[in-house]
């Protein structure tokens, strides 16, 4: 497989609900970088998925709840959600995170 560099280009981001914005950045069949963009105020659904999901802040100000359990996340910190555990995401502040998945989601390429 030959290396392909993905740009972070804020143009080409999708929204897939109000307050957030996603690029799918570099892929392969065992994993994948995922830039999101929440705005001050955003609040995902609870959900779960069979994916490894590790979430790392680069700006802001995240909580993230997995299973009952509340962690407040600021901007250098990472958290590992464990595949098929319900977790939810909610912004403070205008935030930037990378999750990497493992394996790669299909339902977001």
């Amino acid at each position: 497989m030959k290396p392909v560099i993905v740009s972070a280009d804020d143009s080409v981001m999708t929204t897939p609900e109000p307050g957030l914005r996603r690029q799918v950045m570099a892929t392969s069949d065992p994993m994948m970088v995922v830039r999101h963009r929440m705005d001050a105020g955003w609040k995902g659904a609870r959900h779960a998925h069979p994916h490894e999901q590790v979430v790392y802040v680069l700006s802001g100000a995240i909580r993230l709840v997995v299973g009952e359990e509340p962690f407040d996340l600021r901007a250098g910190d990472s958290i590992m959600v464990p595949g098929g555990v319900e977790h939810e995401a909610s912004a403070s502040e205008a935030s930037e995170v990378l999750d990497v998945f493992t394996p790669a989601r299909d339902d977001y390429r």
